[in-house]
């Protein structure tokens, strides 16, 4: 039962590292163009405070037997750091102001987290107190699948949600789900479940929407995670860079670990 579950967290440590890399392409374009546009930050401080707080609940003195979770959120921690610093400094003067402020947060919720769990409690009730407050977070940010869904089904088009992004993030989830169910973990199974069914019904959309791919009234509504509009500038339009709504939030799809 151990090997069974050793490899399905290999192969979910793979699939999640596809995801945390998705947004490569957003940011080689925020370096080139030294503008952060209408890019939100708000999604890579998020998901960086849940990747720290997996790869703490992975670590063998909180969960034992759980450290592909916390290699896996470990690397991600560091690509979100990357990405939010990068973010920070490209982004006009008050936009930095307010994500500066937020990582500072996120780095204060994290550190008040690992402190109370160190110094406070002991075995299973370190378990549970870490487990709750990742699974907390992951959680919460469900409403970000389910507004790319919406998206979906008032364009009846799949234009902003790739397919293989979909399939990544329903293979992902279902891959820790069922590391979490070999592993009796409630702190794994529960948020990567919801997050396999997420990744099912985007299929399910993908395949009813699949032939309208155009730009259609899609162009006019695609909306950000943080409901931005992606920028109208005609330049910015030509070169055709993807701006998928996808990208962030296949970022969290991956870290609820």
């Amino acid at each position: 039962m151990e090997v069974l579950k050793f490899l399905f967290g290999i192969f979910g440590n793979a699939t999640a590292l596809f995801l945390f890399l998705s947004p490569v392409v957003t940011f080689r374009r925020i370096v080139r163009k030294r503008s952060t546009e209408d890019f939100s930050g708000v999604p890579y401080n998020v998901t960086f405070l849940n990747c720290l707080l997996f790869a703490w609940y992975g670590l063998p003195f909180v969960s034992p037997n759980n450290i592909l979770v916390s290699t896996i959120n470990g690397t991600g921690a560091a690509i979100e750091a990357v990405y939010v610093i990068i973010f920070l400094s490209f982004a006009p003067k008050k936009v930095r102001a307010r994500m500066a402020g937020l990582f500072a947060l996120v780095l204060s919720i994290f550190a008040v987290i690992a402190l109370v769990s160190l110094l406070a409690l002991r075995g299973q009730d370190r378990k549970v107190f870490c487990g709750v407050a990742a699974t907390f977070f992951s959680i919460c940010m469900y409403a970000s699948p389910l507004s790319i869904m919406r998206l979906v089904i008032r364009t009846k088009s799949v234009e902003y949600m790739p397919f293989l992004l979909s399939l990544f993030v329903f293979v992902s989830g279902t891959l820790w789900f069922i590391y979490g169910l070999l592993g009796h973990d409630p702190f794994v199974t529960v948020p990567n479940g919801c997050g396999s069914a997420l990744g099912a019904m985007q299929l399910v959309l993908y395949a009813v929407y699949r032939k309208n791919k155009g730009g259609g009234d899609a162009d006019g509504k695609m909306v950000e995670m943080n409901g931005e509009k992606p920028p109208k500038n005609d330049a910015v339009s030509a070169e055709k860079t993807p701006h998928h709504p996808m990208e962030e939030q296949v970022l969290e799809c991956a870290v609820r670990r």
